[in-house]
């Protein structure tokens, strides 16, 4: 195609790396700037300023093989962390919905798309092969919708599972068209995709997760590692899915979803993926996208502008109606229906896959090439306007529906934590190199209820002067605490101590600082001296105004598989249960791990009465409370018990005998012990 670039007389494109990389750094910066001073999203001021510094604007730039890296890299990984927020329990809870919408996004730009395309002149298999454009779709808006927090609501799950469907028919159809229009179109290709197209999704789904575990236990404290495996990790499934003839996005947002158990939503690591992703790689794959736009092409021949507008117009009509009219079926608000549509409507990815294609294989003209450029041009406008727009009175509806009222049938489960009181959690801290678990069981707490982490280390005053290193010491150990926090962005309070001992300290400063949660490490036993006289755990838990978690893990908390509290007899209608409670389902969601209660008994067993527990899976059985625990418990679990704080008699540790019991018989079982009273 001929280029006409806007501005021919300035000088040709820069070729100098450092330049390059600057002009791109400073459009990053200040496109999403102007851009949201004027009310529009940050993304369309990305994919304007695209057009501007590309060859058919400006020409400061040209999209070069180092641009078009950039540009790969960030739709990856835009897919990529698409599939980490997609849980698979949320695509079963909603996989009805997901797939009505996902058939139905589908099915209607097909319709509509093949008839227009048929009346302008176009044969069958061309016709098909856009109407495949307009029924696939790229989720432009998706950092919008993580922006104002409304990615689990059920809406944006279904449109999330939706797009899976879609874009997996869509890239089908341009792979059966190519093969039909070379003649290709036999037995042994359906032989071949179909079982390697099955197999690759179940071994993504289900068999990641197992070399995830394998990786992160054998060098989870290496965050460099985990960091490179997990982007290893992206790119080899999305190499894979090339190797296998579908489109690497879909390879990224199954690999998302694959590794999404493995990362909790608030970890450091999962912070990392994120940051990286929408400050650097998703941003620059939006000015790539604007820099494919020719805006002169678009007036270059009559026919021209009658392709694009019949292109513009079917892409928005045909994601408009079934989101309508499925969002209507499914009894959702104008706010949810509007997302529906806005998330659906943008072009890119997968429409400028298999126009190129379509075009080198001369099954389609330059003006459909234009007319596509034209059509991602105005939904990837249009896309994230619509859904700032009404994502922020979905959040509204979200509010409302904590509130109690009305929401004609949308539920918003994944908010109810927020409601929760917010948790400051007090951490004593002697090496944070070697106490991480403690750390990312407060910062997972901390997070799910939007408290704050406060670190302690103590120095205790033995009535000689404490040495200048023993105090910069002090000082290291509670920067590194406040470093990992910041690296979730949780607030911190660091908290530096000279007290006469470490347990009243702690005690001290749970009462001086408002603490409402004390966690501990434990060794997993405690010797006859430290039962007469009292250990720090012991003093702790007994004379502590505040809940206390007591500690033991086994492996890395992050490698958590199921979270299960056991209770005894009556324990479950103490006054303090429902904290124990709270505390183990916000741990558990956080974790993204399987959550569920052993209920032994000593009698015969009997139907729950307390209410907390009537929607939660709970396994009642009878017999000894140790042998029947032990017996339930697999490696990889992390098991919370309760233990009712009483006036314990001498020569007794405060957590009683069942613990010790259980982590002596099995040294492999993560033991969490939530102390009430």
């Amino acid at each position: 195609m001929i280029q006409y670039p806007f501005f021919a007389f300035l000088p040709g494109p820069i070729e100098d790396p450092v330049a390059i990389f600057l002009v791109m750094m400073a459009v990053l910066l200040i496109a999403p700037l102007v851009f949201e001073k004027i009310k529009l999203p940050g993304i369309v001021g990305l994919i304007i300023a695209g057009v501007f510094i590309g060859e058919h604007g400006l020409g400061i730039l040209e999209r070069d093989n180092t641009i078009e890296l950039f540009s790969t890299v960030g739709l990856l990984f835009l897919m990529f962390m698409a599939g980490l927020e997609t849980s698979l329990d949320d695509l079963k809870l909603n996989g009805k919905k997901a797939t009505i919408f996902g058939l139905g996004t589908f099915i209607v730009p097909m319709i509509i798309g093949t008839l227009c395309f048929t009346v302008l002149g176009y044969n069958i298999l061309a016709s098909v092969l856009v109407a495949s454009c307009f029924a696939s779709h790229t989720l432009l808006a998706l950092p919008i919708a993580i922006k104002q927090g409304i990615m689990r609501t059920p809406v944006v799950t279904i449109i999330l599972g939706g797009t899976l469907i879609v874009n997996i028919l869509a890239l089908l159809v341009l792979a059966v068209v190519v093969k039909a229009d070379q003649g290709e179109l036999t037995a042994g290709f359906w032989l071949f995709l179909i079982p390697s197209l099955t197999v690759y999704t179940f071994a993504t789904l289900f068999g990641l997760p197992i070399v995830g575990r394998w990786f992160f236990k054998k060098f989870g404290r290496d965050e460099g590692a985990e960091f490179t495996f997990v982007i290893a990790t992206l790119f080899v499934v999305s190499y894979v899915a090339r190797l296998i003839e579908i489109e690497p996005i879909i390879g990224a947002f199954l690999a998302g979803i694959g590794i999404r158990p493995l990362i909790p939503p608030l970890s450091p690591l999962m912070n990392r993926i994120q940051f990286i992703g929408n400050t650097l790689f998703v941003p620059l794959f939006l000015i790539s996208v604007g820099m494919l736009v020719n805006p002169a092409t678009l007036i270059e021949e009559p026919r021209s502008i009658v392709v694009s507008a019949v292109m513009i117009v079917a892409a928005i009509v045909g994601k408009f109606i079934p989101a309508w009219v499925i969002g209507k079926y499914f009894k959702f608000r104008l706010p949810s229906i509007m997302v529906m549509f806005g998330l659906s409507v943008a072009q890119a990815a997968s429409t400028l896959a298999a126009i190129t294609v379509a075009y080198e294989i001369d099954l389609v003209d330059e003006f459909t090439v234009n007319g596509t450029i034209a059509m991602i041009l105005v939904t990837s406008v249009v896309s994230p306007w619509v859904t700032e727009r009404y994502g922020g009175e979905l959040k509204q509806v979200q509010q409302k529906a904590l509130d109690g009222e009305d929401t004609s049938g949308e539920s918003f489960e994944e908010e109810e934590e927020e409601k929760a009181k917010a948790y400051r959690v007090l951490v004593p801290v002697a090496n944070p190199n070697t106490e991480d678990n403690l750390l990312n069981l407060a910062l997972l707490l901390v997070n799910a209820t939007k408290g704050t982490l406060l670190p302690l280390n103590i120095l205790v005053d033995q009535g000689d002067p404490i040495s200048e290193d023993t105090k910069e010491n002090q000082g290291n150990l509670l920067a590194t605490a406040e470093m990992i926090a910041h690296a979730t962005s949780t607030p911190v309070e660091t908290i530096a101590r000279i007290d006469s001992s470490i347990d009243e300290g702690i005690i001290h400063v749970a009462q001086e600082r408002n603490a409402n949660l004390v966690i501990c490490g434990w060794k997993g036993f405690s010797t006859y001296r430290e039962n007469l006289f009292g250990s720090i755990i012991d003093n702790l838990v007994n004379y502590s105004p505040v809940t206390v978690l007591i500690t033991r893990f086994t492996k890395p908390i992050k490698n958590t598989q199921r979270v299960i509290l056991a209770i005894a007899d009556n324990q479950h209608n103490m006054a303090g249960f429902p904290e124990v409670l709270n505390i183990t389902k916000a741990l558990s969601s956080q974790l993204q791990s399987e959550f569920f209660i052993i209920h032994v008994l000593s009698g015969k067993p009997s139907p729950m009465v307390n209410k907390d527990l009537a929607e939660l899976p709970v396994q009642q059985m009878r017999g000894n409370f140790t042998k029947r625990v032990l017996s339930e418990v697999k490696t990889g679990d992390l098991l919370v018990l309760v233990n009712p704080i009483d006036n314990h008699l001498i020569g007794r540790s405060a957590l009683g005998t069942v613990p010790q019991a259980i982590a002596r018989s099995n040294e492999q079982i993560s033991l969490m012990i939530v102390n009430i009273r």
